[in-house]
């Protein structure tokens, strides 16, 4: 068995979670819409390993293309200093000639500056779009997630609520609907894991800022699942089968 950090998450026990609990929403509900989502997370999360690997590996052929633009833009500076010298000493420029020469070394430092940031920072932005394109997908998975939940309402459990024509099925009893809402929040918990994954080795602002963003989706999403758990549990104890 292979040994995991405590400090960190992993994506392996992730992965596995959700693919056992795939296995008991599969056991329970098998003909549910989510025990679909919850084979579609499985194999997002098998993705998302494919990507964070890809994520830690460094892009050897944007630091190697960085690093020659970087000895070029070097040369190129001495080239410029050492040209303003034999010109300096060729003409017997004034001092004005001087001044003019030394704004123009410090325009061309500017731009091979800026330059060089651009290349520096191509490979963070070439990780960043692809963590971005994934926190995507965790965050239309959270909304599914709430979409498969909407109908399911304590209030048809607990009483009598006439229906109408355009009602959905409600077929569920109080404990089977207690577990499926209890299937959904963790779901929505290991949905932010998978995203929490992307902020770990990616120091990235803009990548921070959307896993923030998925986590607090989901915590609320899940608030509202939990709303209507404990609507179910103070009516009377529900034994949870698992």
């Amino acid at each position: 068995m292979p040994a995991f950090s405590y400090s960190r998450l992993e994506s392996a026990p992730i992965r596995a979670t959700i693919e056992r609990l795939q296995d008991r929403i599969r056991e329970r509900f098998p003909e549910s819409s989510l025990n679909g989502v919850a084979a579609e997370m499985a194999n997002t999360a098998q993705q998302n390993e494919a990507v964070l690997e890809e994520l830690r590996r460094p892009v050897w052929w944007l630091r190697i293309s960085g690093f020659v633009a970087f000895l070029a833009i070097v040369c190129l500076a001495v080239w410029i200093v050492t040209s303003f010298v034999r010109m300096a000493d060729e003409r017997h420029g004034t001092f004005g000639d001087l001044l003019q020469a030394v704004d123009s070394a410090i325009n061309e430092v500017i731009f091979l500056s800026l330059t060089i940031y651009f290349l520096i920072s191509l490979e963070t932005r070439f990780k960043r779009r692809r963590a971005l394109r994934m926190l995507h997908r965790f965050r239309s998975l959270a909304h599914i997630l709430d979409m498969h939940q909407l109908t399911k309402d304590p209030e048809y459990v607990l009483h009598d609520v006439e229906t109408t024509a355009s009602s959905p099925p409600r077929p569920l009893t109080r404990a089977e609907l207690t577990r499926y809402l209890d299937y959904t929040s963790e779901l929505l918990a290991l949905v932010s894991k998978l995203a929490a994954l992307h902020a770990q080795d990616l120091q990235d602002s803009v990548v921070l800022e959307a896993v923030n963003d998925v986590e607090s989706l989901t915590a609320d999403l899940s608030r509202k699942v939990w709303q209507k758990i404990t609507i179910l549990n103070v009516t009377g104890s529900t034994q949870h089968p698992d």
